[in-house]
Parts: C-alpha cells; sequence; structure tokens
C-alpha cells in the first residue's frame, strides 16, 4: 500500500527531474519500517512509549460546546464529542444535560434549524473528503436526504416561514456552483434556481419568501453580494463597484428594504453596513472602528443588533437598539474569542460561544430583560487543574521592512534555564492564530517545558487589508522572513533556547514550515509539516476543482510564466538541499484541498537525499485529522518526534501503537 502511495507521489514529481537527479548520489537511509493499525499508517514512525500515551490522556479527554441554533421552543442546539466525533445535542436549559441526537462516525459539520419547527438540518461527509450531504431530521424520528450524492453541499439558509431551503451545490472537478433551492419536505421540488460562476453561496431569504441574498467570493480582499429574484432567475448586484472590496456575511432587515453586512469599503477595517435595497445609499453602523467587525446578528423583529470586535486577537461583544441606535446593557465578558453569536427567535436571549486560553469552548446567553449572563455548557477540561493552564502574552517584533509583526507567546512556569520553542504557525494563509483553547499548546507549555509562539504573519486576517495583502502573489516568501524575523527575537529573549526551535503548521502553514526549513535550517531543530503545500505548480493542479480558481486568486496563476517562474523559485520541492533538519509529515489521505501526493513527494525527495522523515498517514481522514482516535495518533507521534529533536530525557518503554 505504501509504495502505491509513494508511486502517485513520483508520477506528480517527475517534473523536478534536475532536483532528483541531484538526489541520486545522496546517501540513502535503511528503508522505513511500515506499520498498519486500523486506518492509520506509519512510515518510519518510532513506536509510542506508554508513557507518553498515558502523559497525553488528560489533554486529549478535554472536550469543547458550541452553539449550532436556537429551537423555536427556546432550547439550544450544540455540537460536542461524547465519543470519536463532535455530533448534534440539545440543551433544553441553561446547566441542563446534553441529550445526544445524532451518532455517526463522521462528525457534523453544520447545523442550521429549521424556522417554527423542531427540525434541523445538518451536513456531514465522509473520510473528510468534504463532498457535504445535507439531511433534514427532527429531535427524534427519521431524516431526509435533502441533498444529491456525489455532490458538495454548503451554506444552507431557511426562508423565514420555513418553507424553503436554498443552499450553494458543486459537483467533482467543477469550479462553478449552483444555487439550489427546494420547498421543505418535497424533495421532488429541489432544483437549480441559479447557475452560478464561480464560489457562490447564499447567506438569507427575503421576508416574503421571493429573494434570495447571495455572494460570489474571489478572495479574501474580493467578494461581491447579489440578490436573486426566484421567480424570475436574475440576478442583481447590490452596490456594483470597480473598487476591491471585501463583504462577510448578511442578512435582510424585516420589512426586506435594506440588507446589513460586513465591508471593508472605504476603510482598512472591516465595519458593519446597512444597505438601502432601492438606491444603494449606504448607512455605516460602525464607524470609527480601530479593529474590525468579525460577527453580527439582527433579532428577527429587527429591534436588537449585535456584533463582535476583533481586538488584536479578542472579541468583544456590543449591543444596540438597532432602531434608536442607542447603546444596551453590556455583558461583561471574559478575556475570549468569539465562536457563535445569535438571537433567540423571540429576541429574549443572545447566545454567546466562547473559548479561552484557560476554559475550553463553552455557551453562554445574554438574558435582555434580567441584564443577566446564564452559562448553558460546562465542558470538561478532562484531568486538566485549570490553575495550571497558561494565559499568552501578546508581542510584537519588527521583520526586515520594519513591518511590526504581532504573536502571542505561551511561557512554561518554572522553567529551569532556556526553554525549547514551538513556533506554531497557522494555515489559510489569510487566517489568525487567537487565544482560544488548545490542549496541545497547554500540552507542549506544560508536559515538555517548551515556550509556544504563535505569530500572525504578514497576510494574516483580523489586521486589515493592507496588512492581509502583503504576501499575496510574488510577494509570499516575504512572510517567510518574517519567521526569519521572529527567530532573530527569539535569540534576544533570555528564557528562550535559539538552538532548540521547531515549526510548526498545518496547510498553508505547514508550506511554511516547509519553506522555514529552506531557508533557516541551520537555525531550526526541526519541522512538523501537516497537510502542507509543497509545491505551488502541482498544488495548483491537483487541488479540487471548486478551489483551484480560489487558490490561484491568492497564491498566483501557475499558467502564467512570470507566476510559474516564482513558484519554482520558492516550492520547498526545489529548495529540498537546503533541507538538513529531522521533518515529521502527518497527512489525510482523502485531503481535497491539499492532495496526499503533496506529503508523499516531499517525503519521497527527502529520503532519498538521506533526511529523517517520519510520515504519519489516515485513511479516513481529509485536511486534517478529525476523529478522536486519530488525533490522539498524532499528538502521540508528535510528542516522540519533539522530544526527541529537543534533546529530551527519553520517555519509558514503547508499546507500539
Amino acid at each position: 500500500m505504501i509504495v502505491r502511495l509513494f508511486a502517485l507521489g513520483a508520477a506528480v514529481s517527475l517534473a523536478l527531474s534536475p532536483v532528483a537527479a541531484a538526489q541520486t548520489a545522496a546517501p540513502v537511509r535503511p528503508t522505513p519500517q511500515v506499520r498498519e493499525v486500523g486506518a492509520l499508517i506509519y512510515d518510519g514512525v518510532p513506536e509510542v512509549p506508554v508513557q507518553v500515551r498515558e502523559g497525553l490522556r488528560r489533554y486529549q479527554n478535554a472536550r469543547s460546546a458550541g452553539f449550532a441554533d436556537w429551537l423555536p421552543d427556546g432550547s439550544m442546539l450544540i455540537t460536542t464529542r461524547f465519543g470519536e466525533t463532535a455530533q448534534v445535542h440539545r440543551v433544553s436549559a441553561p446547566g441542563a444535560d446534553r441529550q445526544q441526537l445524532t451518532f455517526y462516525d463522521e462528525p457534523i459539520a453544520g447545523v442550521t434549524v429549521q424556522p417554527g419547527q423542531s427540525r434541523y438540518l445538518y451536513t456531514r461527509d465522509t473520510g473528510g473528503a468534504e463532498y457535504y450531504q445535507g439531511y433534514l431530521t427532527g429531535l427524534s424520528g427519521p431524516e431526509t436526504l435533502v441533498t444529491e450524492p456525489n455532490t458538495r453541499n454548503t451554506s444552507f439558509t431557511f426562508s423565514p416561514d420555513g418553507r424553503t431551503v436554498a443552499w450553494s451545490r458543486v459537483t467533482p472537478g467543477q469550479g462553478d456552483y449552483d444555487i439550489m433551492t427546494m420547498r421543505v419536505g418535497e424533495p421532488a421540488s429541489r432544483r437549480v434556481a441559479f447557475e452560478g460562476t464561480g464560489a457562490v453561496s447564499p447567506f438569507d431569504v427575503s421576508p416574503d419568501g421571493r429573494r434570495v441574498l447571495f455572494g460570489r467570493y474571489y478572495s479574501n480582499t474580493r467578494s461581491e453580494r447579489w440578490l436573486l429574484d426566484l421567480q424570475s432567475g436574475r440576478a442583481t448586484q447590490i452596490n456594483p463597484s470597480r473598487a476591491e472590496i471585501a463583504y462577510g456575511g448578511g442578512e435582510f432587515t424585516p420589512d426586506g428594504r435594506s440588507v446589513i453586512l460586513v465591508s471593508d469599503e472605504g476603510s482598512d477595517h472591516a465595519r458593519l453596513v446597512q444597505i438601502d435595497l432601492a438606491d444603494g445609499r449606504q448607512t455605516v453602523l460602525t464607524p470609527d472602528l480601530r479593529w474590525s467587525v468579525e460577527s453580527f446578528d439582527l433579532s428577527d423583529d429587527g429591534r436588537l443588533l449585535a456584533y463582535a470586535i476583533n481586538e488584536d486577537g479578542w472579541s468583544r461583544v456590543t449591543l444596540r437598539d438597532f432602531r434608536t441606535r442607542r447603546a444596551l446593557p453590556q455583558p461583561q465578558l471574559p478575556n475570549a474569542v468569539l465562536t457563535g453569536l445569535q438571537f433567540s427567535p423571540d429576541g429574549r436571549r443572545l447566545a454567546i460561544g466562547l473559548s479561552s486560553p484557560t476554559s475550553a469552548g463553552d455557551v453562554w446567553s445574554w438574558d435582555l430583560g434580567a441584564n443577566r449572563l446564564d452559562r448553558w455548557t460546562t465542558s470538561e477540561i478532562g484531568g486538566l487543574d485549570p490553575a495550571t493552564l497558561v494565559e499568552p502574552t501578546l508581542v510584537r517584533f519588527d521583520s526586515f521592512d520594519d513591518l511590526s509583526v504581532p504573536a502571542f507567546v505561551y511561557r512554561p512556569r518554572n522553567a529551569r534555564g532556556r526553554a525549547p520553542v514551538i513556533i506554531d504557525i497557522h494555515g489559510g494563509p489569510e487566517g489568525q492564530t487567537r487565544p482560544s483553547f488548545n490542549t496541545r499548546t497547554q500540552y507542549w507549555v506544560n508536559e515538555l517545558g517548551a515556550a509556544v509562539i504563535t505569530p500572525n504573519v504578514r497576510g494574516s486576517d483580523g489586521y486589515g487589508k493592507r496588512y492581509i495583502a502583503l504576501d499575496n502573489g510574488p510577494l509570499r516568501q516575504n512572510s517567510v522572513q518574517d519567521i526569519g524575523a521572529l527567530l532573530d527575537w527569539i535569540a534576544t529573549q533570555p528564557d528562550l533556547d535559539p538552538n532548540r526551535v521547531v515549526v510548526y503548521g498545518g496547510s498553508y502553514g505547514g508550506f511554511m514550515v516547509l519553506a522555514s526549513m529552506a531557508a533557516y535550517s541551520d537555525r531550526l531543530a526541526g519541522g512538523v509539516d501537516i497537510v502542507g503545500i509543497s509545491n505551488f505548480v502541482t498544488f495548483l493542479q491537483n487541488t479540487e476543482g471548486y478551489r483551484r480558481d480560489l487558490r490561484r486568486a491568492e497564491y498566483g496563476d501557475e499558467r502564467d510564466p512570470a507566476m510559474r517562474a516564482v513558484f519554482d523559485r520558492i516550492s520547498p520541492m526545489n529548495l529540498i538541499r537546503q533541507m538538513s533538519k529531522p521533518l515529521l509529515v502527518i497527512q489525510g489521505y482523502n485531503d481535497p484541498r491539499v492532495p496526499r501526493t503533496e506529503a508523499e513527494q516531499m517525503v519521497r525527495a527527502l529520503r532519498a537525499q538521506g533526511a529523517e522523515v517520519p510520515f504519519l498517514m489516515a485513511r479516513d481522514e481529509g485536511h486534517g485529522f478529525r476523529k478522536k482516535r486519530n488525533i490522539d495518533a498524532q499528538r502521540e507521534v508528535e510528542t516522540v518526534f519533539l522530544r526527541r529533536v529537543f534533546g529530551l530525557p527519553p520517555v519509558g518503554g514503547s508499546t507500539g501503537p
């Protein structure tokens, strides 16, 4: 099986024959041992000591709860994990028991309640392939498949009366989504309401059920908003402009005459804006903000508005009377990251999902009549003592061009001497690392004694549209130089060991790991690459069709000779001779975003030049591991690898996975 997998990777990397030729003379390590345990393939991975597995248990058994939606009776649906994967649960009142409603081997991806009914629509895929299917079900009883097999379906939204559901659908190999509609309970009424171009998805259905507010996404700095007339099939763009505008979300006001959405038009930061649909007049609802709006919700009666601001990674929630614009009593929330924000159907309560470095993700509600914050869920954090969990410090360091780059630093308590360092780089590339609950980080700090640094290098979201565009296209390598500047900063810290630094990251963060291993191998102890891009050309050629043009908008078009020359210069596959330190590679077999061939060709090429490259693959996962047994195995393998490259004492004897 492994030989066949690597053969696929070899086929993709034939274009790199000059590099391959240079490797043929390199010393070759003995053929790595391969073990298969269930869906997991351990290729060149050392066996795991039982003490490592036991030491991780407390951290791996922590769980969190995420808000999904309100039910008409005032109870709510959440997602949480009590087995292998996150499933749907109902909570009837603050602090009440969690009643599990779904029981699947695959995690639930999304949940939307049918207005006025105790029914909900949820999505799930198979094996991480991300071809989501939609199912309509109740609190008990059978479920109905809403979608067609072998299609990808997302962004489900109901009309206010609950009679119609709209969503976005794409078929394999295609890049153009369609907007679908169906009368609930009548599968034969499913139809293509709009044949889209590119990534289109609905956000809301008008109060009269006649129009759909939908968007087209081009990149993180450019998107559009449109109105679809369901009777005529005609689509009309809202606020057509030659300017590049990034929008977020969208809701109709109760009278259907305007929409509310997030927009960065005329501002470096995203603001909340109301657009009149008759004359296009815009009203900025959040003027003079120094940070961007990250989320919002308007109550069903249009009386109340809630929104959250992303302030340097932390969330701040604000409540207003939408009609008078006056401020309302505000919930006093801890420093945390928002995970959910939605008014109940009667407008009396606001659900607020929160996660912080020292508290698992949980769900609260703000009672607007009593001005009271009620806790709905209290998630278990395994056997961890909350007092031992570490809060990060926000720092900034100057990069090569004097750009100030933010980073959160988690320092171990009671460290003796200089601590080893893990630089954890987010994916995206336009993601943002925020200080939410992360047991992996806490394990590294408390059990390995490592400092963990999570930088938001140029190109990260949350710091304005100028910052997010600083790594686009041919500027890609500048973000890698930000990691070089961070290594310089680490060397100035008396409590950090510049000789024991590991880079860690997934997806685009995996590319950053590989690029850093090439650029700064002499300054690193090793790296952990999870579902990372190893060659931009092969990545763009092999990623799923519905993603390809979106990724070209961010990274550049490999069909353009000038851009291809940039890719040839910066792709890690073409820089492997500069990589000299151990690298752990982790990959999902069914990954539709960064195909497994990206990992296979990197492992094959590095091993050909004699490098140490343990490789963990899961047959039943996609873009990252989501099943607990696989996540547990990943953490165990990472721990053994990190202890070795940091030079920490070995732990116990091995039992094998």
